[in-house]
């Protein structure tokens, strides 16, 4: 496998309850670049929909939702800014 040459923000918001996660998510936005990828881990279930809407609204893109044991794992790709 080759490795990930995009830039990669990991935003770690386990434990965090809603608006925690998708704030966390916000402030690494405004820091990134078009085709930044940024990786978000939670622990609410909230932040599936919550995750989505943001996506929706900013015209960003949710690559995937992963659950596993100890969090869930969003990785989206910046397409806009």
């Amino acid at each position: 496998m080759e490795p990930e040459t995009v830039p990669h923000t990991l935003v770690d918001a386990r434990g965090s309850a809603c608006p925690g996660p998708i704030t966390d998510l916000s402030m690494a936005y405004r820091r990134s670049k078009v085709g930044d990828v940024i990786e978000l881990w939670a622990t609410d279930p909230g932040v599936k929909p919550d995750v989505r809407a943001w996506a929706t609204k900013t015209g960003n893109l949710v690559r995937s939702v992963e659950h596993q044991p100890d969090k869930i794992v969003v990785v989206l790709e910046i397409l806009r800014r």
